[in-house]
């Protein structure tokens, strides 16, 4: 009898640990950790840069937005064609692949593309891309806020009661068609002394095309934004750039108070507080460089 119930005493802890071993892998973070080594910035881009076009990731664009970080943003046919079969999928065919100078020492870190998929409520599954990335260029850790979050609460996601959720994005502006939207968004960010533009995916099989926006110039900018923010011992930096999709006729942006949240999904009300002309700067500034 002891043997038995020592046996089901077992099976019970057994299937205790592996419900929970399930449960933790079941939650999402917003970045990874892919590497951290002594060296700089300037001396691990090229070589991140081509492991990942080895990995048959295609660069769509790169920038350094403040001294010491440099962000390379790739696409791949899995995240296009998830994009594609997903509303509002634009905004998650990219990846960011950040590389920040903190000391000595060279984080290189990148967007989760599992926490995209949930956050931007994606079909499809991106866990093809997230091996090909750890492939590519490696995962030390997952990081970004203190304990993940599940796809259920990915999909639901907002900051806090009465903030926005994904599908809150804003429209900026409607123009006579879509090649007339892409035209004017193009000729805007490239001309724009406010805003540059970073990179273009164009969705395959529909209207929809996503740009990344480098933000220069006030309250929502990039170094002002980061410089409140990212503020952790793991830095955030793939946090940018800032999205403008346009969608058939229409250019939208993602609400400030959500896009800032999901990179930054513990940070406290003070700090926030901090950047609070952020969201509004933001899509002031986008808006005005694309009339």
């Amino acid at each position: 009898m002891r043997k038995i119930f020592a046996s089901l005493s077992c099976l019970l802890l057994f299937s205790v640990f592996a419900v929970t071993t399930v449960h933790a892998a079941d939650r999402y973070f917003p970045y990874v950790l892919a590497a951290q080594e002594s060296a700089t910035v300037a001396d691990q881009a090229d070589a991140v840069k081509q492991a990942l076009i080895d990995a048959d990731f295609e660069m769509a664009g790169e920038y350094s937005p403040y001294e010491g970080a440099h962000i390379l943003v790739v696409t791949n046919a899995d995240l296009k064609k998830a994009a594609a079969a997903s509303d509002f999928g634009g905004y998650g065919a990219a990846v960011r692949v950040a590389l920040t100078q903190v000391d000595d020492q060279v984080q290189i870190a990148y967007t989760n593309p599992l926490y995209m998929q949930h956050i931007y409520c994606m079909k499809g599954d991106l866990s093809g891309v997230s091996a090909a990335l750890e492939q590519a260029i490696g995962k030390q850790k997952d990081f970004g806020m203190e304990e993940g979050m599940t796809a259920k609460k990915l999909n639901e996601y907002h900051y806090m009661f009465g903030m926005p959720y994904f599908d809150d994005h804003i429209e900026l502006l409607a123009y006579d068609d879509h090649q007339s939207a892409l035209d004017k968004v193009q000729n805007g960010l490239s001309s724009s002394k406010a805003v540059n533009k970073v990179y273009r995916i164009d969705i395959p099989g529909k209207e929809e095309s996503v740009f990344g926006v480098a933000i220069l110039e006030g309250k929502g900018a990039d170094k002002t934004v980061m410089a409140a923010t990212d503020t952790a011992d793991l830095h955030h930096t793939p946090h940018l750039p800032y999205e403008l999709l346009v969608s058939g006729n229409k250019a939208y942006i993602l609400h400030g108070k959500f896009r800032i949240a999901q990179s930054f999904p513990d940070l406290g009300m003070g700090t926030f507080m901090k950047i609070s002309g952020a969201p509004n700067a933001i899509e002031d500034t986008i808006k005005d460089a694309i009339q």
